[in-house]
């Protein structure tokens, strides 16, 4: 019987499931997951995990007494480890949690949050093997990542557009990047008025493979894991790569498909490249990144986007509390989302305003035409959040 190109690509690449959801993670059985602040917020509206929202509700009330804003704080760190715990229930290898993007360009507090995440979970009796912490890849999270390293706290640096980004995170010796193939697509599609590339000339996957080829040729630890895929063409371009962290519904097309998978990304025939090595400080750094309009862009925007799903998160979590506490009524917690990514007031949510991941925008997105209306998402996740006691 013929290898599916999932099986494939597993023996070249380690295939990492992009989702909060833990039925898909049980049900796609990758060897490690990830997920964002987007992702998060979509499965704290699941019902089936409505004992894990309020458990951590719970957990930060005893924790910071019933001042709601102290309660709310600490919740959103307990969630994601909650999340966290389970999915490391289920899978082999590790899980990313992030740290609250609103500190991305905050060295010391960034070097807190990730203290404070890992103490989370390691009280909770996961080891530091089993977790990364996903930091922005802003100068100021580099160097965190740096000092978090050297404690023997593992980064995943995120929100990765640029090789000014990429060559400081190697040489700061993190353990991981996440570059963000769709995004970079996305930029360029829009910037050039293209509909379209080739799979092998789609901006974000010559991006990857560039940086793939420098790390391996000058001998950097840190492993390369492409994220936020658009299509399939991407992701089976970038077969070989160290890790790819790729959406269930991908994972599903690549269980069903059965051609030849060809290995695009190779340790050895980059080690044989000549590719000069880049100095890297600050002040190259700052300046590379100020004309790269589009790392520029991107980053700006993916930090804006993960503050914008934080913000939602911390009022649906703000209203699941007042309907433990008898104070709320049920099924605000939709509208308030909703607005939190409606940022024109048009009544809609455009991809560009949600800023998230692309799969859940697409679960939401159930008439495929690039917007959010209220009904859909009442019908998605945000009328799943339904705060009845």
């Amino acid at each position: 019987m013929a290898q599916s190109l999932f099986e494939q690509l597993t023996t070249m690449t380690v295939a990492v499931c992009d989702t909060g959801d833990l039925n898909s993670i049980k049900k796609l059985t990758p060897r490690d997951a990830t997920t964002n602040p987007s992702l998060i917020t979509a499965a704290a509206q699941m019902p089936e995990y409505a004992d894990v929202v309020d458990g951590a509700l719970r957990w930060a009330e005893a924790q910071a007494g019933a001042v709601e804003a102290n309660v709310i704080g600490l919740a959103l760190d307990r969630l994601s480890i909650e999340l966290g715990l389970r999915i490391l229930g289920i899978v082999p290898g590790r899980v990313s949690t992030e740290v609250d993007a609103r500190l991305s360009f905050d060295t010391q507090k960034t070097i807190e949050k990730g203290r404070y995440l890992i103490g989370l979970y390691e009280a909770a009796g996961a080891t530091r093997d089993r977790v990364l912490i996903k930091i922005a890849s802003t100068w100021e999270g580099i160097r965190a990542a740096e000092i978090l390293e050297k404690e023997g706290i593992h980064c995943n640096l995120t929100l990765l557009f640029g090789m000014h980004q990429a060559i400081a995170c190697a040489e700061a010796g993190v353990t991981l990047i996440s570059p963000f193939v769709g995004r970079i697509l996305d930029w360029h599609k829009k910037a050039e008025g293209r509909d379209s590339y080739p799979p092998a000339e789609d901006p974000g996957v010559v991006s990857v493979t560039k940086i793939y080829n420098y790390y391996k040729n000058h001998g950097y630890k840190t492993e390369v894991m492409g994220a936020s895929f658009r299509n399939l063409g991407e992701i089976i371009e970038l077969a070989g790569c160290d890790l790819l962290t790729i959406a269930p519904n991908f994972l599903l097309d690549l269980g069903a498909q059965t051609q030849t998978l060809v290995r695009k990304l190779d340790p050895a025939a980059a080690r044989a490249m000549t590719i000069p090595k880049i100095a890297i400080d600050e002040a190259s750094f700052r300046a590379a990144h100020e004309i790269d309009r589009m790392a520029n862009d991107k980053l700006a925007e993916g930090i804006a986007g993960f503050g914008k799903a934080i913000v939602a998160l911390e009022k649906l979590l703000g209203e699941r509390y007042r309907a433990m506490r008898g104070q709320a009524r049920a099924g605000q917690a939709a509208h308030e989302f909703f607005k939190a990514f409606d940022l024109d007031g048009d009544g809609f949510i455009t991809r560009e305003e949600w800023s998230g991941s692309h799969a859940v925008f697409m679960a939401l997105d159930t008439d495929g035409d690039g917007k959010i209306t209220p009904v859909e998402m009442a019908a998605g996740v945000g009328g799943a959040f339904v705060l009845a006691k």
